[in-house]
């Protein structure tokens, strides 16, 4: 894991210590163990019950039955966007979603112009293909440059973020990881350094995600 990882959660976390101990202090309930380590619930999806992993119940032929019959193709535009002004996202294949596969997560993101993400790190590493459109990433602070084509690794452990660098034009990827089999390893550790800004200029606040995909 590296080293800007490990730091940059130290310092995330030793904030939330901070916070803790300020509610403490006013007698407020501390929410310091929802979502990503933060003190406070900041996306929906970090505080509803969520399904990381499924569990495989019955004998074996049951199981290996039931798999061969599970479709193998997901239409996207089945699948509804959520997120916003910034960046927008919509998860197609992980073990809460399909039945078919238990290790692979698979996700479209749609950034707005100039939009960007959270800006964090989780243990297990991801595959990143531009579909349309440009950008960068950060990783421990480098900067990667890509376009549409381009595959991006972003390794384990790496405190990444990723930005739309064109200022009239959306970008879109597609995101593959094995996060699932991570978590089922209890390789549980992941972290926000920093949230994406609130505020969102013109072309943003009138950006919609394609209905293509």
């Amino acid at each position: 894991m590296s080293h800007n990882f490990m730091e940059n959660g130290l310092m995330a976390e030793n904030s939330s210590n901070t916070k803790r101990n300020s509610n403490e202090t006013n007698d407020k309930p501390s929410n310091s163990n929802i979502g990503h380590n933060r003190p406070a619930a900041d996306w929906k999806r970090w505080t509803k019950k969520r399904t990381f992993v499924r569990a495989l119940e019955g004998t074996y032929s049951e199981l290996l039955q039931g798999m061969h019959e599970l479709p193998r193709v997901y239409s996207t535009r089945d699948f509804k966007w959520h997120g916003g002004p910034q960046s927008y996202g919509k998860e197609i294949i992980n073990p809460a979603d399909v039945e078919v596969c238990q290790s692979i997560e698979t996700h479209l993101k749609a950034f707005a112009p100039m939009g960007t993400n959270v800006n964090h790190g989780h243990m297990n590493s991801a595959a990143f293909y531009v579909l349309r459109g440009r950008g960068y990433d950060h990783h421990d602070g480098e900067k990667l440059e890509y376009e549409a084509g381009d595959m991006l690794m972003v390794p384990n452990g790496v405190v990444h973020q990723h930005f739309n660098s064109d200022e009239d034009e959306e970008m879109l990827v597609l995101i593959m990881k094995a996060k699932p089999l991570f978590l089922f390893m209890h390789m549980l550790f992941q972290k926000t350094v920093q949230m994406p800004p609130n505020e969102a200029n013109k072309k943003q606040l009138e950006y919609q995600p394609p209905d293509d995909l």
